[in-house]
């Protein structure tokens, strides 16, 4: 019996140093993939997530980007890698919930080639104006657009983007009816209104803000449920009669499918910490960005609600990229 006890001391101790499971993770560098060229908002919060992650788990975290395709090209990258917790994507809405309904192909399934370790932040959206619109709010916007139906028309960052398709929700919701005008970017069609070329946009605040702080457009609402505070006095959508109104660009971060539990976990322990850090969130709130920390079980559901959402708000505007 004692000779048995000690053969089975034996083996767990060498299952113990060479079983991956027994591994402190991570024990390597992870790479982190952002589908958005440096310097963009995106990039900007995903150095400051790996920084901190860094510091906390004591191993690199290595930033790779990889633009193309409206940021589809990191996740298709994704969706090939080892699921073994070293390869991880940070991405915004579109990549995840629209382009897959735009494009012919993205190279990847949403709800079946990601495992979601969680969000991150929101990039709350405004409506805006230009100076000489004929309304100075959001209800004076109503009234004059439903009597002169067609006649106003609104900007977007591109056709399927959220800006066109937060616009389309509007309209769904109000029963009014715009003209579309996309661009290549958001800062050229913020220009725009500004110049007096376009009616109205929806756009992030971080673009935005400049436009509205110089007075060259008009502030008429806020997309998401809660007041901002950069603009306090500014009603959202929801608190103006369209109940539930809620569009928002998030950022969320996936490990391929099939990454272990025990990574997820490792990962979305740390961003909840580093996402209530009062620094964190101070930096994040000085880009426009607001912090949202959530479960992976979280993520998960926003994936599955928004890709069904949007996809059928990309059917009914008939949006197609090729």
């Amino acid at each position: 019996m004692k000779t048995f006890a000690k053969w089975m001391a034996a083996g767990t101790l060498a299952l113990a140093a060479t079983s991956p499971t027994w591994a402190a993770y991570p024990d390597k560098p992870v790479t982190m993939i952002i589908g958005y060229p440096p310097g963009q908002a995106t990039d900007i919060v995903g150095r400051l997530v790996a920084e901190k992650l860094a510091q906390k788990l004591g191993q690199s975290f290595i930033v790779e980007n990889k633009p193309g395709q409206g940021a589809s090209l990191a996740l298709a990258q994704l969706a090939k890698a080892k699921p073994d917790g070293y390869t991880m994507v940070l991405s915004a809405t579109a990549a995840y919930v629209t382009n897959p309904h735009l494009y012919k192909s993205v190279g990847y399934d949403t709800l079946k080639d990601f495992k979601p370790i969680g969000t991150l932040i929101d990039f709350p959206l405004v409506m805006v104006a230009r100076a000489d619109a004929p309304f100075d709010d959001f209800k004076g916007f109503l009234k004059y657009a439903k009597a002169h139906p067609g006649e106003l028309d609104h900007t977007s960052s591109g056709s399927g983007t959220l800006s066109h398709l937060g616009m389309e929700l509007l309209q769904r919701e109000t029963g009014t009816e715009l003209v579309h005008v996309p661009y290549k970017g958001s800062a050229r069609a913020m220009t725009d209104i500004a110049a007096g070329n376009v009616d109205v946009g929806i756009e992030t605040v971080t673009v935005a803000k400049p436009f509205i702080d110089s007075g060259r457009l008009k502030l008429l609402a806020v997309t998401v449920p809660e007041r901002l505070k950069l603009f306090p006095d500014t009603p959202t959508l929801d608190e103006l009669g369209v109940k539930g109104f809620d569009v928002a660009a998030w950022l969320g971060m996936v490990f391929p499918a099939g990454t272990p539990d025990a990574c997820v976990k490792t990962i979305n322990d740390q961003l909840q910490a580093i996402l209530r850090d009062p620094e964190v969130a101070a930096k994040l709130e000085s880009l426009g960005a607001l912090p949202r920390p959530s479960s992976p079980e979280a993520f998960a559901d926003l994936l599955k609600r928004e890709y069904t959402t949007w996809g059928e708000l990309v059917r009914q505007s008939g949006a197609k990229v090729d």
